[in-house]
């Protein structure tokens, strides 16, 4: 499972593979890494860009959901600064999955691992 270079299961290179796990242009991260997952066992780079695009997909939807639950709660009692703290969450989750995605979308199509501190480790550890 070493393989960081030559031909994923797709019949991609490895580092166009890597790189559209990370593409969040109609849903193409989604779709990609599971047709990557699912398919190709052998190279490290693609399958490690899979998992962790499914991670940083996972943090997106925790964080909108935490932000729309702490908005709900505020407008429900009325106070305005729990709807801002809200409204924080759910921005400052947006800012940081388009960061990190437009980063390892880079560093995936240079053909490079890059680990997003505590994603990384998980998707290093199930892309073995």
């Amino acid at each position: 499972m070493q393989n960081t270079d030559g031909k994923s299961a797709l019949g991609l290179d490895a580092n166009v593979a890597a790189g559209l796990a990370y593409l969040p242009i109609c849903a193409v991260n989604l779709i990609m890494s599971i047709i990557i997952i699912v398919t190709d066992k052998t190279n490290k780079l693609a399958r490690f860009s899979a998992f962790q695009s499914l991670l940083l997909i996972g943090f997106l939807i925790v964080g909108y959901v935490a932000g729309i639950a702490v908005i709900g709660v505020g407008a429900a009692a009325n106070v305005g600064v729990l709807a801002i703290l809200g409204f924080l969450i759910y921005l400052a989750t947006f800012l940081i999955f388009l960061v990190l995605t437009v980063i390892c979308c880079i560093q995936g199509f240079m053909g490079k691992i890059f680990k997003i501190p505590v994603i990384g480790n998980m998707a290093d550890n199930w892309s073995n």
